[in-house]
Order: C-alpha cells, then structure tokens, then sequence
C-alpha cells in the first residue's frame, strides 16, 4: 500500500491563518475525513508519522493542523480563557471545515487536543460520525495539575525550551505559559467537559494509559458516565501520555476497529432515536 503525500496549505480565521497538511487516501470522496487535535505543546510535525500510517490503515484522508500560537500557525496575541477547550470547534474547527468543504468527519485529539474533539463532538454533533480521544482530560484532576507542575520545574532547563523552539520558533514561551498558567490558573480548577459529553450523538473510543501522568483512569470513566451515545473506554497497559507513540500498531488497530462498527453503530442509533 502506497503512502498517502501530505498537502500543506495555510487556512484563514478571523484571528489569523492556521496551518494544516493533509494526507489524502484513494477513499477521500467516499469516507469522512479524520480530523486530529494536537496536544498543549503539540503541532503537526509533532504527530510525526502516526497520521500518515493512521490514513493507511483506515483509508481515509487525514488532516492535522496547529492551533493558533502552536506551529507554523500565526501567533496568539491573547492569553488562554477557561473555556478554551470548548471555544476551539468554533476558532479553529469551523473555519477548517469551510476551507476543505466538509460535510461528515471524524474528531481525533490527544490530551488536551481529545478534550477538544470530544467538546467539538458537541459543537457539531449533526456532521460528527465518531470521536477518538487518546490520553484526554475531562475534567481538572489533581494528578493532571501534579504533572503539570513537575513540567513546569523540568523546563527550568534551557535544553526543554531549545526543543520546544525547534517546532514553535519565538512562539515556544507562549506556547509554554499557555499550557502551564492556564492550567494552574484558579479559573480552571471547577472545568470539566461534563455538559458536553451529554450532548455528543456520535459514538466514541477513549484510549487511556493505566500509567499516564498527566490523568488517571477516572477520565475515559467520566467520558463513559456523561456520555449518552456508545462509549468504548480502553485502559492499555503499561501505557503512559503517548499511546500512539507507545503502542502505535495497538492504537491503530482499536481505531481501525472503531471505524470499522461505525456504520452499525449509526443503524442502531438511528432505530433508537
């Protein structure tokens, strides 16, 4: 099977351009496309090749893209609010969907970037056929604030911020303080996406490491609770805040599987309702 080539093409918004590169399958007319989230202090190129091999094994085209302030994407002029998470299907999701013309689609995000697929699930649940959050925080827990803390200390060292400008350039301290500071921030410690979740019509996967330090099990526990629609909550073990770098032929193939039941899964929630 040959490897889908990427298209990088910037994208405009009212608050600046985001850049997004797409990796396009044979299948790109037929099936919806999977959109992904990256992390606090992801991007594109962070994703390295798992978006290349995740459009290889569910033949369907692939588009990433940096949020504003992350990447290649224009810089953020603001600081985070308490609801950014949420506000993310209308800043960077609506004017993607306009620019690619997309109908259907399917929502994959990973952290913070799973916490913005499944509230984008919600902002969008007529055209959301199924969502996929790897490590997501669902709420603001004790042990996600406790790794975000021993972060904070670790980028103490030059040598973090020297990698972190290798993917976001000038933009790496924003970058930085946008995760730390808003997290930490006493805006944030009642958020949670419960309110969402109750309004998602689309099936999900939540993958979770039984290791993962920034977010215990209660979080796809949670997704599982406030969600009304089928919920598959997968604990892999051994597995820390990366399962797609961990375990990637494991992750791929549970995705694979999910997409594959989604067709049944719509029949039955359409008898449903």
């Amino acid at each position: 099977m040959s490897s889908p080539l990427p298209i990088d093409r910037f994208i405009t918004t009212p608050q600046g351009r985001l850049f997004t590169r797409c990796w396009r399958s044979d299948l790109l007319a037929q099936r919806a496309p999977i959109i992904l989230f990256h992390d606090s202090l992801g991007s594109v190129q962070q994703w390295r090749d798992f978006p290349m091999l995740l459009a290889q094994a569910s033949q369907r085209s692939v588009i990433a893209y940096d949020r504003l302030g992350f990447g290649q994407s224009d810089h953020n002029s603001t600081l985070l609010q308490s609801y950014f998470v949420q506000a993310e299907a209308e800043h960077g999701l609506a004017p993607l969907r306009h620019a690619f013309h997309i109908d259907h689609m399917i929502l994959l995000g990973h952290s913070v970037g799973g916490g913005m697929a499944l509230a984008a699930a919600a902002a969008f649940p007529d055209v959301t056929d199924g969502v996929i959050s790897i490590a997501a925080q669902a709420f603001t827990e004790d042990r996600t604030l406790d790794g975000i803390r021993q972060a904070k200390s670790a980028f103490q060292d030059a040598g973090q911020m020297e990698r972190l400008a290798k993917y976001h350039g000038d933009k790496s301290r924003w970058v930085l303080d946008a995760w730390i500071e808003t997290w930490l921030g006493p805006a944030f410690a009642h958020w949670s996406l419960d309110a969402e979740l109750g309004r998602i019509a689309c099936p999900i996967l939540a993958l979770h490491g039984d290791q993962d330090e920034y977010g215990s099990s209660a979080h796809p526990q949670r997704i599982a609770a406030h969600a009304k629609t089928p919920v598959q909550a997968v604990i892999l073990p051994d597995c820390h805040h990366m399962p797609h770098r961990e375990m990637p032929d494991m992750v791929l193939k549970l995705i694979s599987k999910f997409l594959a039941q989604l067709p049944a899964w719509q029949t039955f929630a359409s008898a449903s309702s």
